[in-house]
Parts: C-alpha cells; sequence; structure tokens
C-alpha cells in the first residue's frame, strides 16, 4: 500500500511539470527581448561569449518550438575557458542544449516523457539525443550538456549514457528547473540550478527514494517570486542575470568559467515519438 501511494504520489507530482510547461509562453514575456537578442546572433552566425548560466539558461530556450521549428535539441561547437591563478585552459567542447516539456506534433517531450524521465526509465528523448550526439560530434570530443526542466532530466540521462560516456568525455552537466536522475552514474560535474519559489527540482522518484541528495545536490537561489508565482518562477527566473549572473556557464557560483560559441556550427535536431534508426 505504501509502494502504491508513492507511485500514485510521483506520478501525480511529475503531471505538474506538463502544466508548468504548457504555461510557459505567457510566464517568459518578461524575457523575450534577452533570448530573442541570443536568436539574432544565432541567425546572423555569430561567435559570441556567454560568462554566465543566465546566457546559458537563454541558448536552452531557444529549443521550445513556439520560437523555432526545428527541434529542442541544439549542438554548437565552442571553447570553454577557466582560469586558475597560475594558468588559463581552453578546450574544445561541444555544446548540447535541451528545451524542456512541449507541445508539438510528433515530439517527444510532453507529459509521457516527463513521466518516463522522472522514474529514470528509457524513453525517445534521450535516444533522439544520443543519436544527435553521434551525428554531429567527433567521437573523442568534450561535451558540456544543458537543459531546461525537462530537458535539463534529459541532459542527465545522457552524461549517465553508458554510449556517450564511452565515446565523449562529459565535462560538465548544467540543468535549470530540473530534478536529480541518474544520480550514481552520471560522468563529469553535474549543478543543479532551482529558484527557490520553483518546485519543479523535487519533481522525480529521487525525491522520494534519496530526499537528502535532492534537496542537497540543488544549488537554490531567491529570484523574488511569491507563492503564487511557481510558473513564473519555473519559466522566467533562469534568464536573469540578476538571480544566476553570479553563476558561471558550468553552473559553479562565483566560478570563472566561459564558453565562446561558434554559432555558425550550431545545428538543431528534432525529437520525433517515431524513430528511425
Amino acid at each position: 500500500m505504501k509502494k502504491t501511494r508513492r507511485i500514485l504520489a510521483v506520478v501525480l507530482c511529475l503531471a505538474m511539470i506538463f502544466g508548468l510547461s504548457v504555461a510557459a509562453n505567457a510566464a517568459e514575456a518578461d524575457n523575450e527581448t534577452l533570448i530573442n537578442a541570443v536568436q539574432a546572433q544565432l541567425n546572423a552566425k555569430q561567435t559570441v561569449t556567454f560568462t554566465n548560466a543566465a546566457e546559458l539558461s537563454r541558448l536552452v530556450q531557444i529549443g521550445y518550438s513556439y520560437r523555432q521549428p526545428n527541434g529542442p535539441i541544439s549542438i554548437t561547437k565552442g571553447t570553454l575557458t577557466t582560469k586558475s591563478w597560475w594558468t588559463t585552459t581552453n578546450k574544445t567542447v561541444y555544446v548540447v542544449c535541451l528545451s524542456g516539456t512541449d507541445l508539438a506534433f510528433n515530439q517527444s517531450t510532453g507529459v509521457w516523457t516527463d513521466l518516463l524521465v522522472g522514474f529514470e526509465q528509457d524513453n525517445c528523448y534521450i535516444r533522439n539525443v544520443r543519436n544527435a550526439i553521434l551525428d554531429a560530434v567527433p567521437k573523442g570530443s568534450n561535451l558540456v550538456i544543458a537543459g531546461h526542466s525537462l530537458g535539463g532530466m534529459v541532459a542527465q540521462q545522457a552524461a549517465s549514457d553508458s554510449t556517450i560516456k564511452s565515446k565523449y568525455n562529459v565535462l560538465n552537466t548544467v540543468t535549470f528547473g530540473s530534478p536529480l536522475i541518474n544520480g550514481l552514474s552520471r560522468e563529469g560535474t553535474v549543478k543543479r540550478l532551482g529558484d527557490t519559489r520553483d518546485v519543479v527540482p523535487y519533481l522525480s522518484v529521487s525525491t522520494f527514494l534519496n530526499v537528502v541528495w535532492q534537496a542537497a545536490g540543488l544549488n537554490r537561489e531567491d529570484g523574488g517570486y511569491s507563492a503564487t508565482q511557481i510558473v513564473t518562477a519555473h519559466c522566467e527566473s533562469y534568464q536573469r542575470a540578476a538571480v544566476w549572473g553570479a553563476y558561471d556557464v558550468t553552473g559553479t557560483k562565483n566560478g570563472n568559467a566561459k564558453l565562446t560559441l561558434n554559432f555558425a556550427t550550431t545545428k538543431f535536431y528534432a525529437s520525433p515519438v517515431i524513430i528511425t534508426e
């Protein structure tokens, strides 16, 4: 009986992700100017340097279908630069960005995928991400993976995927408003960012099986939202430099890593429900 109640609770919690994401179009209106600026840089195929997590989040947001029809997965070649007091390190990386729950025809970003990923099960989204990386990224390359909401959960699945780990070096995974997924098998450094009013970072099976790690592994910041603004917090907070500007592009607070991205190399990929491999 207790097991049944736990499963039901997880299902109900994960279903909330669907409602939150469907409302995203209206909630993100205040950030449209910021995200449109990144879209313009993409369209112009510019080379742009991102210095904080909020800027990276804006690139992730472009994958939502109401902004562009090309698919929720984007892959861009760039350089990850980190500094210490004695040296500067530059690494060639491929940045994989994954948007979240979305209503789009034949796209595996709906509530069923939320449920599968929340229970850490195989799904079409992670299969499509794997195929996109294999198509766009030379074997042996370094990966930085970022995602919002459902996309952040799938990003963690990618960081723990045996095929991806065997062929690539997963350096960093950054999630925005996403719960803990596949905690024991992820490669590289994982940083989960969550607004204090965003409830989605707690909506996975790990909330019931590993509540300490679920909570302790979350980097929280107060975006100033009220208790009635959980949708806004989930959809809008992460693009705001005033809230997340102190976190660098690897999700490290007060870190100094930056990404220089060549948007001439960016490729978008769909995530169909029916996959031909």
